[in-house]
């Protein structure tokens, strides 16, 4: 595990982030806070790809809480089965539902809490949630984001809720709204598990990896 980076240079890492994708987005296709929230949920053990190509169906026949009710449990697993754990996924899509119908009225709420309350929907999903939809600075510590916090030094922890308080103690305010987006996209893409891309990284002069690639 690297040690922390200084202020001066998680600076100058968000700004290069920030000048090279100024409005950095999230890829899970969505319409409206539910569909988000159920799109994240269904992510978990599976590519944003995958997910996109099976809710692109099911969200133009079910985008509210009350017609993915209507569709139920069995119409929810055809739309959702080439995805992994795909029953378990379609039950807590369908118990979320009603939780939003029968506790929100059908709107999503937009505390952290009572995000994390509903079926599927965990602290990584409940920032994923209120950062996009809500804008608030919550960090989704994903696997991209701990491999990168660690390897870099941007902020390095020994579990996700570590990485998340690095990241929200010592990122500068300023570039704290789309930093979960910015590391995620940069271990997708660039620094990635087995052939990181240092060649063409644009912090490579300022990450402390060790066994950096050409």
């Amino acid at each position: 595990m690297a040690k922390q980076l200084d202020y001066s240079t998680l600076r100058e890492i968000f700004a290069r982030f920030q000048a090279a994708d100024p409005e950095p987005k999230g890829e899970l296709e969505h319409v409206n806070a539910f569909t988000l929230v159920v799109a994240v949920a269904l992510s978990a053990q599976a590519t944003d790809v995958g997910v996109n190509k099976a809710t692109r169906r099911l969200f133009e026949i079910a985008d509210t809480p009350e017609k993915m009710l209507a569709l139920g449990e069995e119409g929810v697993i055809e739309h959702i089965k080439t995805i992994g754990l795909y029953r378990n996924k379609a039950k807590n899509v369908i118990k979320l539902s009603r939780i939003l119908v029968e506790q929100y009225g059908g709107e999503v709420p937009s505390s952290r809490v009572a995000l994390q309350a509903l079926p599927g929907v965990g602290r990584k999903t409940a920032n994923v949630v209120l950062n996009m939809w809500w804008r608030m600075p919550a960090q989704a510590v994903d696997t991209h984001i701990f491999r990168v916090g660690n390897r870099t030094g941007i902020c390095p922890g020994r579990d996700v809720n570590a990485v998340e308080r690095a990241i929200e103690d010592h990122v500068p305010a300023e570039y704290q709204l789309h930093a979960h987006h910015w590391l995620i996209l940069h271990g997708r893409y660039t620094c990635k598990a087995r052939k990181p891309a240092c060649g063409t990284c644009l912090i490579r002069d300022l990450c402390q990896f060790e066994d950096k690639t050409l």
